[in-house]
């Protein structure tokens, strides 16, 4: 293995981006992370996420394929706890390249955040309405004037946000109490909230260990996984996003090809029941679809927009549609597929 790999795992983006910038791995922070050096990339550091959520991230770290192919670069590997996350360190220039579900990354663009979708990493179906086992709460009906968990800014979120506009509930008739996914399932587990919106592989874990219960489940509310990479370093360093492009389907190939060792690594990486992450892969994650952004994306997100403006999430529909027209980069996934064929 490269001496060049090493592991970060942040409390939060900026407290990250003060790390790296200390150890001088910021990319942009001097003339090493801007010229490339004498490493014949166009950087000397690329800053990448991993996340329980996003299977093929594991593959890559594990493998060791952009310690590989990035001779003379270093690579941070950055764990994403979720899309917020993500979303923060990529704003924070702690993270070059972050995994999000396709409505984070929408709505981190309509914000303002320069990111780049540049990959679609998988379809999964990730989030469900969850409720303890023993709860009087069994249908989406039932919500109505319930204390919800959710992580604002990540797919289950919006999939609430979903979910209750489609039962006719207003968002103002519920509790959203805003917790990161793990601290949502311990506060359903010990009473603190009636329901929910969670996140695999941390939900099916829950059904699995604590025999909590999905009561609403539709895989059209998820909206695909994505990579997102910060505009600068898609514009300045193209040579590299590339190679992380291409070592995600690489990734895809070898996941297809072995998917009893991608459910024993995000077992190991997550700390769960090999079951339960065999659950997540086999029977919730589809990872063989095209990974180029395009149409399909769009027309999922096109429905989610007009939702995060009436949630107050973004201020206007002309923002939805200006991010909409700005976020895909779709060259690098085509490259990609183009050089498999």
């Amino acid at each position: 293995m490269s001496d060049h790999r090493r592991y970060t795992v942040p409390a939060t983006g900026l407290a990250l981006a003060a790390a790296m910038t200390l150890s001088g791995c910021v990319a942009g922070e001097g003339s090493a992370a801007t010229d490339g050096g004498d490493s014949g990339w166009s950087t000397d550091a690329v800053a990448v996420d991993f996340a329980t959520y996003n299977p093929l991230s594991l593959v890559i770290r594990e493998q060791g394929w952009l310690e590989e192919e990035l001779d003379g670069v270093e690579v941070t590997w950055v764990q994403s706890d979720g899309s917020n996350t993500a979303n923060e360190n990529l704003r924070a220039e702690a993270i070059d390249f972050g995994s999000t579900a396709g409505s984070a990354a929408l709505l981190a663009r309509a914000n303002g955040s320069p990111i780049r979708t540049v990959d679609i990493y998988s379809q999964p179906e990730w989030s469900a309405i969850v409720v303890a086992g023993d709860s009087e709460i069994t249908d989406v009906a039932d919500l109505e004037g319930a204390s919800i968990a959710a992580t604002k800014g990540t797919d289950p979120y919006f999939f609430l946000l979903q979910t209750l506009d489609e039962a006719g509930i207003a968002l103002d008739d519920v509790e959203v109490q805003n917790l990161q996914h793990a601290d949502g399932r311990a506060a359903l587990d010990n009473g603190s909230v009636d329901a929910w919106a969670g996140l695999d592989p941390i939900m099916a874990a829950a059904e699995a260990e604590s025999g909590d219960t999905l009561i609403y489940r539709n895989i059209d509310f998820n909206t695909y996984g994505f990579l997102n990479a910060r505009e600068e370093f898609v514009d300045e360093h193209p040579d590299v996003t590339q190679v992380v492009v291409d070592a995600y389907e690489r990734a895809r190939a070898w996941a297809l090809e072995h998917p009893e060792e991608l459910s024993a690594l995000l077992a190991d990486v997550a700390a769960i029941d090999p079951e339960v992450a065999a659950t997540v892969i086999e029977e919730r994650t589809v990872l063989d679809l095209d990974p180029v952004p395009g149409a399909e994306q769009r027309a999922v997100l096109e429905v989610v927009g007009p939702i995060f403006v009436d949630s107050n999430d973004v201020a206007s529909q002309d923002a939805v549609d200006i991010a909409l027209d700005e976020l895909f980069a779709p060259e690098f996934a085509q490259e990609a597929v183009a050089s498999d064929e």
